[in-house]
């Protein structure tokens, strides 16, 4: 249950980054601290400000999704027509930025967010589960069938699927190509938002949580089959699970390490990844 649970935040991690690949075709190495700063907001809001914590998490909705429409301004707009190695250059660079903003706000000492249903546990079938791990089931659940229903059932979903599809295309039937984009950055920073919420409980908050954050999420994206939103949660939750199995079992001194393992393990056995797409290229 506990790899499942981690597994479910490394799937919604996962998610805000992999929207923004499919909508402009570039990686963006800052999502991590994204998902560093909704804890964080949350965590300042709440204990800072002395606000419920309903309250703490619409704040941090909001100001991340204010944050992400900043981010998509700053770092690609003015990059957009130009290779997409500088669009990566360019969120490294703000990887780098937010890492260091948080930091010097917040400090290098580990915090901690409260959870919404608190720290009581569950007893079922003779297996105890945190009240937080079955929040995080829930929500990732509600998640993935919402963005379903969203992409497949609303005219603005198909626009942004449009647009993910082929830019010019969609500029041609008259989609607002950069509108889109826009509210693509806007919907993975409230990703991050919740993945930040939802994590903070679990783990300690601190500044170089965000690099842990992002290689998990692109390991589970590159398990799963890059492009692929099945895949993604077949990949985080395969990740989670198996990196709790062999702590629990054999180590937890090389549990980061163990990840690489098993994206080197799983690309050997399916170099596209679980559920990744063959591609046609004439020659």
């Amino acid at each position: 249950m506990s790899g499942l649970s981690i597994g479910c935040v490394y799937a919604l991690a996962g998610f805000g980054f992999l929207l923004v690949y499919n909508a402009v075709g570039a990686v963006n190495f800052a999502h991590g601290e994204l998902v560093m700063f909704g804890g964080y907001l949350g965590y300042a809001a709440s204990r800072g400000m002395g606000a419920p914590l309903w309250a703490a998490f619409l704040l941090s909705l909001a100001a991340m999704a204010l944050a992400g429409l900043l981010y998509s301004q700053v770092a690609y707009y003015p990059m957009r027509n130009r290779p997409a190695a500088t669009v990566i250059i360019a969120s490294i660079g703000m990887s780098i930025l937010l890492r260091n903003s948080a930091l010097a706000l917040w400090g290098p000492d580990p915090v901690k967010l409260d959870s919404f249903v608190g720290d009581g546990l569950v007893r079922a079938a003779g297996v105890v589960i945190p009240r937080h791990q079955l929040l995080i089931f829930v929500v990732t659940a509600a998640v993935f069938i919402g963005q379903s229903l969203f992409f497949s059932r609303t005219a603005i979903g198909r626009r942004l699927q449009a647009t993910a599809q082929d830019q010019e295309a969609a500029r041609l039937m008259g989609v607002r190509v950069g509108r889109m984009i826009a509210l693509t950055f806007v919907l993975s920073a409230v990703l991050a938002a919740i993945a930040g919420f939802l994590l903070a409980p679990l783990w300690f908050l601190e500044p170089e949580v965000s690099l842990v954050i992002i290689v998990k999420a692109f390991i589970a994206i590159v398990i799963g089959g890059f492009g692929s939103v099945p895949g993604l949660v077949a990949g985080g939750l395969f990740l989670g699970v198996t990196e709790v199995l062999v702590a629990s079992h054999i180590t937890s001194q090389y549990k980061d390490v163990l990840s690489f393992l098993i994206l080197l393990t799983v690309l050997m056995a399916f170099p596209r990844g679980f559920f990744g797409e063959k591609i046609e290229e004439k020659v």
